[in-house]
């Protein structure tokens, strides 16, 4: 006969893997960032994005060093850093939502599933709910996700006197994330 400890221990166990979560994460993942004109191309890129995902729940979160994005130019690197994202007094973006269909996605084979990504997006210090549309692909089962939105300046206190000129009002703004 089982005593108390061991069936708390034996429902605590069996629920939990009736449950079973995992998660994916990376440190690696990728964010490009387009806001060009037709006067300057203003464009870069992170390779150290933190990124973790779940698979039952879909929660989903990014967080990014402002000072990791680099540009072909130093200057306009410098520009970036100090006058647009302050990123010595605001030093980290952040994403922090649910992937809403996760449902749909079958982490068991390999494909491409459409995704709805929403949540809060913290730029500048600036949180904004947003919604967004991009991929879930498992191949070997891994899944990495990509995606494409744009967004305005101006919603997250990005302002400067060449924001609509040199600088576009959007940027666009693409992930790619592939998890272990």
């Amino acid at each position: 006969m089982m005593n108390k400890a061991t069936l708390v221990l034996f429902l605590v166990t069996f629920s939990f893997s009736l449950h079973a979560q995992k998660l994916f994460s990376t440190k690696t993942g990728q964010i490009r960032f387009n806001a060009s004109s037709p006067l300057e191309q203003i464009a870069a890129i992170n390779n150290q994005v933190d990124s973790k995902m779940i698979d039952k729940t879909g929660q989903i979160v990014f967080s990014v060093l402002i000072k990791s994005f680099k540009f072909e130019n130093q200057l306009m690197e410098d520009h970036f850093n100090e006058n647009y994202l302050e990123s010595s007094k605001i030093p980290k973006a952040d994403f922090k939502g649910f992937i809403s269909n996760i449902a749909s996605v079958n982490f068991a084979k390999d494909g491409k599933y459409p995704a709805v990504f929403i949540g809060t997006l913290t730029i500048h210090g600036v949180q904004q709910k947003v919604s967004t549309t991009g991929d879930v692909i498992i191949a070997d089962g891994t899944p990495s996700i990509s995606g494409v939105f744009k967004i305005k300046l101006a919603d997250y206190g990005i302002v400067g006197s060449y924001i609509g000129g040199k600088i576009a009002n959007e940027a666009e703004v693409t992930v790619n994330c592939k998890y272990q």
